[in-house]
């Protein structure tokens, strides 16, 4: 009887043993640093901004590659579709990295003067400026040395509204000279990059409509989205 009670004593000791060993074994895989590193290890890197320090070598290079040079623009008053000139290129690159980015889809005419300009490419609301932050903050040289004249269908490039005596331009936006005989008194200030080749009627009837004291049309003139064509 004592024989027997002492080996089922020593049996339980053992199990004991092994069931504390699987234990300890559990929890130190489930607790090995490696497993944890991996878990705890991002990768996160930062979005890439155009500033004025980089923004010419960034164009430079961009040029080389992206050698598209025409859109169309989709209004809800139909469509322009525009050349952009080959010897302005850092306006032309600008203008085709915008719109790959999508820049434009749903910004604004929100300039518009008949028998003078209409002007686009920027709104009031916050998605607008939201796109803004994504790309940068930069501006452009006022590239009038190329010999384009402010004719009517021309789409420049408006100055910055900061102090700029040196008419550096304002990448996120453009206009287009709607003026019968041009608008030549814009010639050395402002930089000619494109032409409208196709869609002046629309450029007409958006010029056309009603706008209050500050030219902003009285009814939103959306652009919807513009897209390069071959």
């Amino acid at each position: 009887m004592r024989y027997t009670v002492l080996l089922f004593l020593f049996f339980i000791s053992c199990q004991d043993s092994k069931s504390e060993k699987k234990n300890t074994t559990l929890k130190s895989v489930s607790e090995t640093p490696t497993l944890t590193t991996k878990k705890a290890v991002k990768t996160s890197e930062k979005p890439f901004l155009l500033t004025d320090k980089n923004v010419m070598k960034f164009f430079l290079e961009y040029d080389k590659i992206h050698k598209e040079d025409k859109v169309r623009i989709y209004t809800d008053f139909g469509e322009i579709d525009v050349k952009l000139f080959e010897a302005t290129k850092f306006h032309r690159s600008n203008f085709i990295y915008l719109t790959k980015k999508k820049y434009f889809d749903k910004t604004q005419f929100y300039r518009v003067i008949n028998n003078y300009i209409i002007q686009g490419g920027n709104s009031d609301d916050q998605k607008t400026l939201n796109k803004h932050k994504k790309i940068g903050r930069y501006l452009l040289p006022n590239d009038h040395k190329k010999g384009f004249k402010h004719d009517r269908g021309m789409v420049s490039m408006p100055s910055s509204a900061v102090e700029n005596p040196y008419k550096m331009a304002s990448p996120f936006e453009f206009f287009i000279v709607q003026q019968q005989g041009g608008a030549h008194h814009l010639d050395g200030d402002y930089a000619v990059f494109g032409k409208v080749i196709r869609g002046m009627e629309v450029v007409d009837k958006i010029a056309a409509v009603p706008t209050d004291k500050g030219d902003w049309p009285q009814s939103n003139v959306y652009i919807n989205k513009i897209e390069i064509i071959d």
